[in-house]
């Protein structure tokens, strides 16, 4: 019997990246002259990030902070959904980020009719918030991990190719 090779797709990220990103963000905040003063707050729990402060514009920046050192830690940016601009308490604005992890079965659907359409020797099935793709060729399953990444860019989800056997 011939040797089958496979690989995992999943969508989600490392979660100690994601704190250590925040911890960052969290200094520079609290370093720099501009937002000093804005009694800015980052949370965050679960599935979600939860930024408070004292007007939309120092919200702004506090994004581009918390996306440019996400990028230097590796975390796709596409693990971000940002809900709309709370106006709370006072003079306060809050934003909650909603984290996007794994891959809801309408989306499953769409990779692997995408990927069975494209490579016409290999197999996909659907675990849950996975996806697993196997055949026989290792140059069909990098076939498929290019087309990944294309994928991803059409969708705007996080994708890996993970446990490449």
């Amino acid at each position: 019997m011939a040797e089958s090779f496979s690989f995992d797709v999943v969508s989600n990220f490392e979660r100690q990246e994601l704190v250590n990103t925040l911890d960052q963000a969290k200094r520079e905040i609290s370093q720099r002259y501009d937002l000093k003063e804005t009694d800015t707050a980052i949370d965050l729990d679960k599935d979600n990030i939860f930024i408070t402060t004292n007007s939309e514009l120092t919200l702004n920046a506090v994004n581009d902070i918390i996306r440019q050192k996400a990028t230097k830690r590796n975390l796709s940016l596409k693990i971000f959904d940002y809900g709309e601009i709370e106006i709370v308490s006072g003079n306060k604005v809050k934003q909650t980020i909603l984290l996007k992890q794994g891959i809801n079965q309408e989306i499953a659907k769409k990779i692997s009719k995408n990927i069975r359409d494209q490579i016409k020797k290999i197999n996909v099935s659907i675990n849950g918030e996975t996806l697993r793709v196997s055949s026989k060729s290792k140059n069909d399953l990098q076939l498929a991990i290019k087309l990944m990444s294309d994928l991803e860019e059409s969708l705007n989800i996080p994708l890996k190719a993970n446990n490449f056997r």
